[in-house]
């Protein structure tokens, strides 16, 4: 184990104080999450509805109305899912910085792509919601059917690219090996984690469509051939069908879990939202089994049992998160620590030394020149390739030489100048550029 940390990357934070208390925070993170998700489900439980339905609607026109009726809820359920995922994004921003943003970094293009991707996918589902009608009867529902099984397959893609994230940021000893986006695929258990988010799209869709399509005092007489006692079965059925499927990808999912973060607390947890699930189930066949008159009569206990289940769920893995990734957030916080007492008696030692005595430019570049010649990569870039990054811009240098970073890994850190004054660097600097120049030209 310690060898593994060992080889863990661990970066320096920085310490800056929470705008809330980290409890709030962690209530907003579990809460709101289920919040967004819930739209996301869904919006991608809706999408594969509507490309399944539309293609029955081939042979049996009532299939087609209803996959149109389901249409109209995607586009309402995918802005919810925009807007509530503001929320959880802004917490794990602050509470998992590091992790997340590390992630992030490391899947590269795919997590550039989410916002066009999701743009493309918006705009065709509004086409494939507006343009039912007139490219039905005009001869051109093959297009209409492409244009919805596109926009379901990008829905399908971007979540995974979140998981892919997500997933990543819970395994730092695996962040070295990550070459991309597909190459994060690998890491951990991302498959059974879309396949369990997949299943909860379907379920929670079919509970929606269950109540939405099957409420009191709605006029669906243009849905031809369907009761409302029929849709209510129908949605019914597929809730409780892939309900019963998730207690064969919900353990697939909990022991392919990374052992770092699995503890009593976490088993305790989810076998205790496993057993509600059960009872869910158990309410939910028993509702399927009324007659027609009274179908529906427990929608809204079973919505509460799922939802009780949903919270457990969630709660558990935070919780999960929090194990896997308290070894990594201790060195984090150890290094961060170490960084910033070393820093401040490196400038407590130099604020004591005296002010170096008034000399020309040559003479102080010489504190350079064991790191940079004119034209050639010494220690540090060649005043060519600096005098051309900051041209006409010596105080770029000055900032740089007082608090330098790390761009190039090719290179040692290179250590702060501080102690030469701003004025003596100013100096410094604008020999740079012109002796820079002055090689270039040569």
């Amino acid at each position: 184990m310690n060898a593994l940390l060992a080889a863990t990357p661990v970066p320096r934070d920085l310490p800056l104080p929470l705008p809330v208390p980290e409890w709030l925070l962690v209530f907003c993170l579990v809460v709101f999450f289920l919040v967004h998700i819930l739209f996301v489900n869904l919006m991608v439980g809706g999408s594969v509805l509507v490309v399944v339905l539309e293609w029955l609607g081939l042979k049996n026109k009532r299939w087609d109305a209803l996959a149109h009726e389901i249409a109209q809820t995607i586009t309402v359920n995918k802005s919810l899912a925009v807007v509530m995922g503001i929320g959880p994004l802004l917490c794990i921003n602050l509470l998992y910085t590091m992790q997340w943003y590390s992630a992030n970094a490391l899947t590269g293009h795919a997590w550039l792509l989410i916002v066009p991707l999701v743009i493309t996918a918006f705009l065709l589902t509004y086409l494939h919601k507006y343009t039912w009608d007139s490219w039905t009867t005009g001869g051109r529902k093959t297009l209409h059917q492409l244009t919805g099984i596109a926009a379901a397959l990008l829905f399908l893609f971007i979540p995974l690219i979140f998981l892919a994230n997500v997933n990543l940021m819970l395994i730092p000893s695996e962040w070295e090996k990550v070459k991309g986006f597909f190459s994060a695929l690998s890491i951990g258990n991302v498959l059974p984690r879309y396949l369990h988010f997949m299943a909860a799209s379907l379920a929670m869709t079919g509970l929606f469509l269950a109540g939405w399509l099957g409420r009191q005092g709605s006029d669906f007489s243009h849905l031809d051939g369907f009761t409302r006692p029929e849709l209510r079965r129908f949605f019914y059925t597929i809730c409780a069908r892939v309900t019963l499927a998730q207690f064969v990808l919900g353990p697939l999912l909990l022991f392919t879990l990374p052992s770092a973060g699995i503890t009593t607390q976490v088993y305790v947890i989810i076998f205790s939202g496993a057993s509600l699930g059960l009872l869910t189930l158990w309410v939910l066949f028993g509702e399927l089994k009324r007659p027609d008159a009274t179908i529906g009569s427990r929608y809204w206990l079973i919505v509460l049992l799922f939802s009780l289940v949903v919270l457990g769920m969630g709660s558990g893995r935070h919780v999960y998160r929090e194990a896997a990734l308290a070894a990594h957030k201790t060195q984090i916080k150890e290094r961060t620590e170490r960084y910033y007492t070393a820093l401040a008696e490196f400038n407590k030692a130099h604020a004591a030394m005296p002010q170096v005595a008034e000399q020309s430019p040559e003479q102080l570049f010489m504190n350079c020149a064991a790191c940079h010649a004119p034209n050639v990569k010494l220690v540090g870039p060649p005043l060519t390739e600096i005098a051309q990054i900051y041209a006409g811009n010596p105080d770029g240098i000055v900032a740089w030489a007082k608090a330098p970073g790390k761009k190039r890994p090719e290179l040692p850190q290179m250590p702060p100048m501080i102690h030469l004054g701003e004025a003596n660097l100013r100096k410094i600097a604008e020999l740079m550029l012109i002796k820079g120049a002055a090689a270039a030209a040569k």
